[in-house]
């Protein structure tokens, strides 16, 4: 059996999946189809980048998730691999949504529209510049959290992402802050990411709250095919279940360390990547080597 699993934000590149909306019919319709829906010029966007929108967190995540399964669309039709053949499917953060999509629990109009809601609400969820994210590199989500604790940091982990990964959300005086006392305390590197604001953490309750609302008139397919959710880290089919931790996501952790143990626990082996870059088969390989892992993101990788 194969497990699917899909990127999340921060994987975008300028023309990522232009090779297979050149070279065939799906992806050309399905990208015409996720335009249709969302009233956006997508592929504008990811080809050209004119104003530098494919970085904008309201156009960055509809355009990951529209490469991510144009991408998965165009292998299946040109593989062996039959949806039948698919017992687990996972992203990471708004990967859940195309892992939920491509799962066929989600229909793609419903997607496509409540990720262009999504964006909008995150990109605009708290002053610009006030709040940020954080990547730490060499301690675990414990070692990380111990830290926070004694220190009093007003922090939230906001993924975690490997054992030697995790990134951290909060106020950026707060981050500021923190970093010489992480460094201090045998963190190998902070970074600073490039994003608009603190993701995953409190600063995104009322945004949640309102996508938690339109989440909910959501009708979710029922069928065979397991996602792992973030925010639990366990192997759900139940629509209800999915649901509800879909409607928990934005303010709370990224459990991916979790979820890839629990893929290792359910005796998965056998792991496909889909969409821009190779995030996640690194991160999954600094969490456990027990797994055969591909990654699809270019026509040659067919």
């Amino acid at each position: 059996m194969t497990t699917f699993v899909f990127p999340g934000q921060g994987s975008q590149f300028v023309e990522m999946s232009k090779d297979f909306n050149d070279n065939f019919d799906i992806a050309k319709q399905s990208f015409e189809e996720i335009e249709d829906y969302t009233q956006l010029n997508i592929r504008n966007i990811i080809f050209k980048n004119e104003e530098n929108k494919l970085d904008l967190t309201q156009y960055t995540q509809i355009c990951i998730f529209a490469s991510s399964y144009i991408i998965f669309k165009t292998f299946m039709n040109e593989s062996k691999d039959k949806i039948d053949d698919v017992n687990i499917m996972m992203g990471h953060s708004l990967g859940e949504y195309s892992a939920l999509t491509c799962s066929n629990k989600i229909k793609l109009k419903d997607c496509c529209l409540i990720l262009k809601k999504r964006g909008e609400l995150m990109n605009n969820a708290v002053t610009p510049n006030i709040t940020g994210m954080a990547a730490l590199i060499g301690k675990d989500s414990n070692y990380i959290q111990d830290i926070i604790k004694k220190n009093k940091l007003s922090l939230e982990i906001a993924n975690d992402n490997s054992p030697i990964q995790i990134v951290v959300s909060g106020n950026k005086k707060e981050l500021e802050k923190s970093k010489e006392i992480f460094l201090n305390n045998n963190v190998k590197k902070f970074v600073d990411l490039n994003v608009s604001a603190a993701f995953h953490s409190k600063f995104m309750l009322h945004a949640q709250e309102i996508l938690s609302s339109q989440i909910d008139k959501l009708e979710f397919e029922e069928n065979d095919i397991r996602v792992i959710s973030n925010f639990d880290a366990q192997a759900h089919k139940e629509t209800d279940i999915l649901k509800k931790n879909l409607q928990n996501q934005m303010a709370n952790r990224v459990n991916w360390t979790n979820s890839v143990k629990k893929l290792e626990e359910l005796g998965e082996k056998k792991i496909i990547e889909i969409g821009p870059s190779k995030v996640l088969s690194g991160l999954i390989n600094r969490i456990s080597k027990n797994f055969d892992i591909k990654s699809i993101n270019q026509i040659s990788d067919l």
